[in-house]
């Protein structure tokens, strides 16, 4: 079993794990946001990609997602974890809330490619669960022996970014029943999902979305919530990925088995 972790903001590295290699890894797509760091945990091979590469310098709307999930393929990963940093669109979750999120609006639809599958065989992939529910379960398990409150469900907004969102942005986005907002779950899970991985994303909640509070938003407060849950996100990751079992009882490695034309 490989097991790729994706770090977001403020994740540029996975410590308390033992790293053996960067592998850099070319694919049809370009190169990827960064070298692939392999690293073992306890015998389990976890492949480790920086997702705005390992010093920040790739923006939202600029990275390589095709790259990024063609090089885990290419390295055998069946499973990724993505962490991300979002927006919190409920007044009651304060900065370090983990959401454990089920399903997925995007709004980046036409501005990034978005599929593997442009040209030769015409392929409608089943998005309607866009994370994995047997790799949700696990997560929210785990989070529940180590007394981690983490929130199960909950629909990611994926807006293109870089810019932060108006305050009527929210609300449209409240109204049609999102709850947080960030910039790189999409197209990252409709690829994952095209290249048969299973997939689930592990949220930080890093500051109220805006409008909810009369605040201005600022990127140093995003960077500073995630290093204040970095300890709490090392020690639920360490969980999950010694609890994860290798046997698949989901879908989501037969994603293509009926979707061509």
């Amino acid at each position: 079993m490989k097991i790729g972790l994706i770090g977001g903001s403020g994740v540029y590295q996975m410590d308390g794990l033992n790293t053996c290699e960067e592998i850099s890894a070319d694919t049809p797509y370009g190169e990827p946001s960064a070298p692939v760091t392999r690293c073992e945990l306890d015998g389990r091979e976890i492949f480790f990609l920086p997702r705005h590469g390992k010093k920040h310098t790739i923006p939202p709307h600029k990275i390589n997602y095709r790259a990024n999930i063609s090089a885990f393929r290419r390295l055998g990963v069946t499973r990724i974890f993505s962490i991300g940093a979002v927006g919190g669109m409920n007044e009651n979750w304060t900065p370090g809330t983990i959401v454990i999120p089920n399903q997925i609006i995007d709004m980046t639809q036409g501005a990034r490619p978005g599929t593997f599958f442009d040209e030769g065989r015409v392929m409608h992939v089943d998005f309607s669960q866009p994370y994995c529910m047997q790799m949700r379960t696990v997560i929210l398990a785990q989070a529940t022996i180590l007394g981690e409150e983490a929130v199960d469900g909950g629909t990611y907004i994926c807006t293109n970014g870089p810019r932060l969102e108006s305050a009527a942005e929210i609300q449209f986005y409240q109204a049609i029943g999102a709850h947080v907002v960030g910039m790189t779950a999409m197209p990252e899970a409709a690829l994952a999902r095209e290249a048969e991985i299973c997939y689930a994303g592990i949220c930080i909640v890093t500051n109220p979305a805006a409008g909810l509070k009369n605040e201005h938003l600022t990127a140093t407060e995003v960077i500073a919530a995630m290093n204040d849950a970095s300890e709490r996100l090392r020690l639920l990751l360490r969980a999950i990925l010694l609890a994860l079992h290798p046997e698949h009882l989901c879908t989501c490695g037969n994603a293509l088995s009926k979707a061509g034309i």
